[in-house]
């Protein structure tokens, strides 16, 4: 089978091209930048056209063209492949055709999603499971690769939210992390999530399971709904096995140790060995770019990185309050690049409090990440990372053009700083 995959740089994407790969397909693709991950692609030997999409990557024996959610309907390639006669599907509608011939675990929710698949994923190889794993994120278990493929009937993967993909999902299970404010460009406010929330929820026949969040005030206030009864089970924050959990994570942070227990909960449902999945979350090492801790030198002297993917004012407050319990007697500065202006734009305040609030020793915000194909002009004319940066505050955060964050640095740094360096973009090749 040949499938060409456009957008094949975005992580899901790129997860299940190479899992096509895997199972005997001829797998070719496009994207607009080159990057890391597809870098690995081509080494995995993909062939893949960087730049503006054109038509005559698309060949008429091609048999299947799989896009990106991204990818807008007016994607030449995208027309190519219909005036051809191919299959044409889009990433989450893809995926959600794999969701029916598996067993599928599907790991849902604002923020915690990638960390609790994997963490699901390890416990369920080390019980002998044998999982296939479609992952936002790349995992070192799994030679620094966002996909597994197993050889069972169970298919663990990160559904996610954005443009209501997960509801092109049919899981036997689902496991609910939290639920917050994000992505208002496509939902415009809460209410409209918690109801989408609803729908997907719905995807559960009787037989389904759903583990969900108890210390989350928005999951609590969803399931209060009698239409969602189901066969609920909780993980909270006030289980006795927390204490347990915290003292074999090698992960630091409050957030983590929630995220290990709805873990847990799924792997006793599936009356994995409590001694089994404590052994898989002791060895966790964590993901890329969750946490993901380097050392590097900057003119001599050592320094310690952390890259995390970090880029909703939750997500920047928790990784932030890691670091520090970390590092208690070290400075701490903070590289954020804001990811998307309308995320800028809906929660600017949200992340002006975070940051006024973070007890970090100084924070680097620079331009805005804009995210192509996702972006209104009226928004990207009302908010700028300079705006941002005087807003929370001018003495201990600036603004800075990418270019010049390096240079500021080697002026600026004084020897064992931290340094971590935040945002869904591109800002983590700026140390490498």
């Amino acid at each position: 089978m040949k499938i060409h995959f456009i957008g094949i740089g975005g992580i899901g994407v790129s997860a299940l091209s190479q899992y096509f790969l895997i199972k005997g397909s001829k797998v070719t693709g496009s994207d607009l930048f080159s990057s890391e991950i597809i870098n690995t692609l081509k080494k995995k030997g993909v062939r893949i056209k960087i730049g503006r999409h054109k038509k005559e990557n698309i060949k008429k024996d091609t048999d299947l063209v799989i896009y990106s959610p991204a990818v807008p309907s007016d994607n030449p390639e995208v027309l190519q492949a219909k005036a051809y006669k191919i299959k044409t599907l889009s990433y989450p509608r893809a995926l959600g055709l794999l969701t029916k011939q598996y067993f599928t675990i599907a790991v849902s929710g604002t923020h915690g999603k990638s960390t609790v698949t994997a963490m699901i994923a390890l416990i369920l190889i080390k019980a002998g499971f044998d999982p296939t794993v479609i992952l936002g994120t790349k995992l070192k278990e799994f030679n620094n690769s966002n996909c597994r493929v197993g050889n069972s009937k169970y298919l663990v993967i990160e559904a996610d939210e954005w443009g209501a993909s997960f509801l092109n999902y049919w899981p036997k299970i689902i496991v609910l992390t939290n639920i917050e404010r994000e992505h208002l460009d496509f939902y415009k406010n809460l209410s409209r999530i918690l109801k989408t929330y609803r729908n997907y929820i719905m995807h559960l026949d009787e037989n389904g399971v759903l583990i969900a969040n108890k210390n989350d005030e928005n999951i609590t206030k969803l399931l209060k709904d009698k239409k969602l009864s189901r066969n609920i089970f909780y993980f909270s924050l006030k289980n006795e096995a927390k204490i347990r959990i915290r003292k074999v994570l090698k992960i630091p942070g409050n957030h983590n140790v929630s995220n290990a227990l709805a873990a847990l909960k799924l792997a006793r449902i599936l009356k994995v060995p409590d001694k089994i999945s404590f052994k898989a979350l002791s060895q966790y090492k964590g993901a890329w770019r969750r946490f993901e801790e380097k050392n590097i030198k900057i003119k001599n002297k050592n320094y310690k990185i952390i890259s995390d993917y970090g880029h909703h004012p939750t997500e920047i407050k928790v990784t932030l309050k890691a670091a520090r319990e970390k590092y208690p007697q070290r400075k701490i500065w903070c590289i954020f690049q804001p990811h998307q202006y309308q995320r800028t734009y809906y929660l600017f305040n949200d992340f002006v409090k975070v940051f006024r609030e973070s007890g970090v020793d100084k924070v680097i915000i620079t331009d805005i990440f804009d995210v192509f194909g996702r972006e209104e002009k009226k928004i990207t004319k009302r908010v700028s990372s300079e705006n941002l940066a005087k807003k929370i505050n001018k003495n201990k955060v600036i603004y800075l053009p990418k270019n010049k964050i390096i240079d500021h640095l080697k002026e600026n740094l004084r020897g064992k700083e931290v340094i971590i360096i935040m945002g869904a973009g591109d800002i983590y090749e700026l140390i490498v």
